[in-house]
Formats: structure tokens, sequence, C-alpha cells
């Protein structure tokens, strides 16, 4: 459920999460610097020299003056596990970004085994999951299928995005569709709530 600061907003948290180099902060730097029409907070990375995500990077956009969304991503190396774990506490939505690289088709499908561990069987219910199938302009780039299979996502399930993170390409598309899964989540949740 989303927090309620002093000025009374409704903040949500949404997570950026996939492997290491899948494009989660350039995603959100994308969304950061293209996407108009949201006011935007100071944007924080904590990363190492060569521009790794070393614990998250974080952002606040709000899109009202009432609602909130606090963006973060989580280092992907698997020695961040800690991290990743205290970043997903209370979050409202993920954003996976995976990588259509050959080469990360297994890191892809361990992050994915990690997210369910840690989340069970509230990902895609109780706390809405988009995809970002990134990288689809690689030459060698896995299917579609493959990726999807490797993720064990039913795209009648899920919403699904191909892209291009360093171009924007699907970028807008996949933030715009986790955000309203988090609101209509959200909102039917009030609903519901009210009725009882």
């Amino acid at each position: 459920m989303p927090r309620v600061d002093p000025q009374g907003r409704l903040h949500f948290k949404i997570v950026f999460w996939g492997p290491s180099l899948s494009g989660k902060t350039t995603s959100l730097r994308w969304i950061y610097n293209n996407v108009e029409g949201i006011t935007k907070g100071r944007f924080v990375s904590i990363e190492d020299p060569t521009g790794r995500t070393l614990y998250f990077d974080y952002t606040p956009v709000s899109i009202s003056s009432k609602v909130v969304f606090d963006l973060y991503t989580v280092a992907g190396q698997r020695r961040h596990k800690i991290q990743r774990r205290k970043v997903l506490e209370g979050v409202d939505g993920i954003l996976f970004v995976a990588d259509s690289d050959p080469a990360q088709l297994q890191e892809n499908e361990i992050s994915m085994t990690e997210l369910r561990q840690l989340l069970g069987d509230k990902l895609g219910r109780e706390i809405p999951l988009v995809v970002l199938l990134n990288k689809r302009d690689l030459p060698n780039a896995v299917s579609k299928e493959t990726l999807l299979n490797a993720l064990k996502i039913v795209p009648v399930n899920i919403r699904v995005y191909e892209g291009i993170a360093i171009r924007g390409i699907g970028v807008k598309q996949a933030f715009k569709a986790i955000v309203r899964e988090v609101l209509w989540n959200y909102y039917q949740r009030a609903k519901q709530q009210k009725a009882q």
C-alpha cells in the first residue's frame, strides 16, 4: 500500500528490476530526461566508477499534486542480493527489464527467480508486474518467445514491451503501463475495503 506524506500526497513505489547491465538505470534516466508532463525531483544514483549501480538509483516523479511515484532501480549483480531485498520493501509495482543478449539469458532467469522468491504469490497479483524486453536491436537478440519462456511469463497475463532503452524505444510505454497497473490496483483495493 502507498504511504501518505505530510502534504497528504500518496507515494507509490515502483522498482526497476532485472539482471546487471540489462538497462534499468538507462531506462530510468531516459524517463527522467525525456518524459514531459510529470514533475521530477532530484535524480540520485549510487554507482561505482564504471557507472554500475552499487545500491540503487532513485527519483520521485509526480503526475498530479496528490500522487508521487518513487522510482528505484536495483543493483543487478548477484552479490547485491541483500541491497535488492531492502530496496524491494514496500514496493507497489515492478518494471522488470530483461536483457535480450543470448549470453544473459541465464542471468534473466536467475533475476526473475529471485524476484518471485522475494515476493511470492503477490507478484503479478497484489504487486503488478510489467516486462520490458530491452536491447531488441542486438543482431543476435534472443527471440521474444525464448526470453519469455526463460522468464516463465505468459503475455496474456502480464504486459510485455519490446524496447531499446538507449533510444527510449518502448520505455515510456512500459513505464505508463506499470503506472496504470499500480493505480488500478490501488483503487480496486480501496473499493473492496469500502464495500466491506
